[in-house]
C-alpha cells in the first residue's frame, strides 16, 4: 500500500507538470504552492522518518503531522491568493504557525534527501534574519521580527512561493519529464550504444565510451550522480574488465559525468535558474555555455587518450561492439531526432521552454507509437511506459524541487537582510577592487560552499552570496553567474566532500581519496577555464564573432597543453623541458594578447608535427574518436 500511494503522487506530480506545461501554468502562487504540496507528500513518503526502525510508528506520526501542517500551509495560500497579492497583509498568529510548519518541513525533507549540510545552511540564513542584529559591525542588520519574516515567507511572492520555486515548478520540471520519457523510450540505451559505437576501437575505447555516454546522459539529466550510477554502472566493469586501475575507471566515470552539470540543454537545471536571476532568456544561458562544456569533454577526452597511449590500455573488442545497422535503426533514432526537432521548433518559434519541452514529449511519443506499437501488447507496455516516466519524473523532482524550495527560504533571508551586498563589500574592499583576486577568492569560497550540495542548489547559494561581488567590480552578470555556477558544479569532484567521486568509487570498489586524485587529474581544465570567461568574453559567446574565434582558439590550445601536460604526453627526453613547455603553452595561450596567442600556436603545431614524426600516426595529439 505505502509503495502504491508513493508510486500514485509521483504519476501525478508529473501529471501536473505535463498538464501545465501543455496548457499553462496556474497564477503564480498557486502553481507554486500545488507544487510544493506534492512535493512535499511525495518527499515524506520517499524518506520517512524512522525506516526499519523499531521507532517507525513514531516517526510516521511526526511524518502525518509535518504533512498536515505543510498542506495546509499550501491550501491557505491557494485559498487567500488575491489578498495576498492586492493588500499584502500582516502576518497573524496562524500564519507564524503554518510557515514555521512548512518550513521546517521542507528543511526536514532536505537533511533526509542529502543530509545536514545544505539545510543547516538555509537555517542559519532563518537565525542570521531572526537574530543577526546582535551581530557587531557590518555584519549585523537592523532587526526583523517574526512577523516580518513571517510576511517575507508566506505572505507574498519573494518568501517560500518565489522565483526558484516558480522555475522548478515549470521549466525545470517540464525538462525532466522530457528527460524521463526520453530514457523510458530507449534513448538512454541508444545513447550509450551510439558511445560504444563511436569510441569503442580507439585509444582508451573504454574510458572513452564513459566521457561520452555520460556527456549525452547529461544533457539531458543534469545530475553528476544520477549519470554516475547511471552509466557507471556499465563503463566502469568495462573498463576494469580491460585493465583499467579501479582508481583510474572511478575517476574518468566521475568526470565525465560531473560535465553533465555544465552541458546544456538542462545544466543541471542551473541554466533555467541562472535566467531568471539575471534576467536573460535561457538560449542566451544555454548558447553561453556551449563552448566552455566542448572544451571540458574535449580536456577529458584528450587526457584519457594520452594516458591511455602511456599505460597500453586497452580498446574495446568488436565482439562487444552493437553494430552501426542497429544504433541507428530508425525505430531507436527516430523518437530522439523527433523528439529534439520539436523541442527545437518551439524554442525557434518564440513559445516558452516548458511549452517547448511538452512538444518534445509529445513529438517523442508520437514517433515512439507510430514506429514501435504493433499489437494490443505493445499498446499495453506503452501505457505503462508513460506512467513509469511520469512516476520517475515525479520522484526526480522531488530531490530539485526541495532542494530549491530551502533554497528559495535562504535566498529570500540573503536578500532581506542584504547580506549578499554586505559581503560583497566586505571581499571587494579586502581585495582593493582587483578583479583577478576577487575572483580567486570567490572561486576558493564557491567549492567550499558547493561541497556536499546539489548543483542547483550550490549555484543558487554562490549565485546570492558571492556573485555580487564579482559584479560590483565590473564583470558582466552573466559572466559573474556563470564563474560561481563552474566553481560550485566541480566541488563534485574536489576533495574532501565529492559526490560524484564517493558514488563511483562504490562501484569502482576502490578507496575514494585514490579516484578523487585521478578526477582532479583529469579534470584538471575546469578549475582554470572560468578564469578565461574574465579574460576572453567571447568564450560565452560576448561580443563579436572575431572575439569568439579567439576565445575558441585560446581555449582549444590551453585545454590541449593541460590534457598532455597530465596525460603524460611525451614530447622530449626530458620530463622537466615537457612540462614546462607545455605549461609555457597553457600560460601563452590564456593571457588576453594576440602575441601570447600566436606564440603558443605556433608552439602548439611544433609539437604536433615532433609528435607526428616521433611516434605512430595512430598516437597524435589530437584525440580521435572512433578509429
Amino acid at each position: 500500500m505505502y509503495a502504491v500511494t508513493t508510486k500514485a503522487v509521483a504519476a501525478l506530480l508529473g501529471l501536473f507538470i505535463l498538464y501545465t506545461s501543455a496548457f499553462g501554468a496556474f497564477e503564480g502562487l498557486i502553481q507554486r504552492a500545488i507544487f510544493i504540496g506534492l512535493i512535499v507528500i511525495l518527499g515524506l513518503l520517499m524518506f520517512p522518518l524512522g525506516a526499519g526502525k523499531r521507532w517507525r510508528p513514531v516517526g510516521a506520526a511526526i511524518d502525518l503531522a509535518a504533512c498536515g501542517i505543510s498542506l495546509a500551509a499550501c491550501i491557505y495560500t491557494i485559498v487567500n491568493y488575491d489578498e495576498i497579492m492586492e493588500s499584502l497583509p500582516t502576518a497573524t498568529s496562524l500564519d507564524i504557525a503554518l510557515t514555521a510548519g512548512l518550513v521546517l518541513t521542507i528543511l526536514e525533507v532536505s537533511r533526509r534527501a542529502i543530509g545536514w549540510v545544505f539545510p543547516g545552511i538555509a537555517a542559519a540564513g532563518l537565525a542570521y534574519a531572526l537574530l543577526g542584529q546582535y551581530l557587531p559591525g557590518s555584519l549585523g542588520h537592523r532587526g526583523f521580527d517574526v512577523y516580518f519574516v513571517t510576511e517575507t515567507l508566506l505572505l507574498g511572492d519573494l518568501g517560500v512561493w518565489g522565483l526558484l520555486v516558480g522555475v522548478a515548478s515549470t521549466t525545470i520540471g517540464a525538462f525532466i519529464l522530457f528527460g524521463s520519457v526520453l530514457l523510458f523510450t530507449g534513448g538512454g540505451q541508444t545513447f550509450m550504444d551510439l558511445s560504444v559505437r563511436l569510441s569503442g576501437r580507439s585509444p582508451g575505447g573504454a574510458a572513452k565510451i564513459a566521457t561520452v555516454a555520460s556527456g549525452l546522459f547529461g544533457m539531458i539529466s543534469g545530475s553528476a550522480v544520477a549519470n554516475v550510477a547511471t552509466t557507471g554502472n556499465f563503463t566502469i566493469p568495462l573498463m576494469k574488465r580491460l585493465g583499467y586501475p579501479p582508481a583510474l575507471a572511478g575517476g574518468i566515470e566521475a568526470v565525465a559525468s560531473t560535465g553533465g552539470q555544465i552541458a546544456p540543454p538542462v545544466m543541471g537545471a542551473a541554466a533555467f535558474v541562472m535566467a531568471e536571476i539575471i534576467g536573460r532568456s535561457y538560449f542566451d544561458i544555454a548558447k553561453a555555455a556551449v563552448l566552455p562544456a566542448f572544451l571540458y569533454y574535449l580536456g577529458a577526452f584528450a587526457t584519457i587518450h594520452f594516458i591511455a597511449i602511456n599505460r597500453g590500455l586497452k580498446v574495446v573488442p568488436e565482439s562487444e561492439m552493437p553494430s552501426w545497422a542497429s544504433v541507428l535503426a530508425l525505430r531507436r533514432t527516430g523518437p530522439i531526432i523527433m523528439a529534439f526537432g520539436a523541442l527545437l521548433f518551439g524554442i525557434l518559434t518564440g513559445r516558452s521552454v516548458q511549452t517547448s519541452a511538452f512538444f518534445g514529449i509529445i513529438g517523442l511519443f508520437g514517433s515512439f507509437l507510430a514506429l514501435n506499437l504493433h499489437s494490443a501488447k505493445d499498446i499495453r507496455s506503452t501505457l505503462k511506459l508513460i506512467l513509469d516516466s511520469l512516476e520517475d519524473a515525479g520522484k526526480a523532482l522531488v530531490m530539485i524541487g526541495i532542494l530549491l524550495a530551502g533554497a528559495q527560504i535562504l535566498v529570500s533571508m540573503v536578500n532581506m537582510t542584504g547580506l549578499g551586498v554586505t559581503l560583497s563589500s566586505v571581499i571587494v574592499s579586502m581585495a582593493g577592487n582587483s578583479v583577478w583576486l576577487i575572483a580567486l577568492v570567490t572561486a576558493v569560497v564557491c567549492m567550499i560552499l558547493g561541497m556536499g550540495i546539489p548543483t542547483t542548489a550550490a549555484y543558487v547559494l554562490v549565485a546570492a552570496v558571492m556573485a555580487p561581488a564579482l559584479i560590483k567590480v565590473g564583470v558582466p552578470p552573466i559572466i559573474a553567474h556563470m564563474f560561481v555556477f563552474y566553481y560550485a558544479t566541480i566541488s563534485v569532484i574536489t576533495p574532501p566532500v565529492c559526490v560524484a567521486v564517493f558514488v563511483a568509487a562504490g562501484i569502482a570498489q576502490t578507496h575514494w581519496l585514490s579516484v578523487a586524485r585521478e578526477a582532479c587529474k583529469l579534470g584538471a581544465v575546469t578549475y582554470v577555464i572560468p578564469f578565461m570567461f574574465l579574460a576572453y568574453p567571447g568564450m560565452l559567446a560576448a561580443g563579436s564573432w572575431l572575439d569568439f574565434a579567439e576565445a575558441a582558439l585560446s581555449g582549444f590550445i590551453f585545454t590541449m597543453a593541460f590534457a598532455a601536460f597530465f596525460g603524460g604526453a611525451r614530447f622530449f627526453d626530458s620530463r622537466i623541458v615537457n612540462a614546462v613547455v607545455l605549461l609555457a603553452i597553457a600560460t601563452l595561450s590564456a593571457l588576453p594578447t594576440w602575441y601570447g596567442l600566436g606564440v603558443a600556436a605556433a608552439a602548439f603545431v611544433f609539437l604536433w608535427l615532433l609528435r607526428r614524426h616521433r611516434i605512430r600516426p595512430d598516437t597524435d595529439l589530437a584525440p580521435q574518436a572512433g578509429s
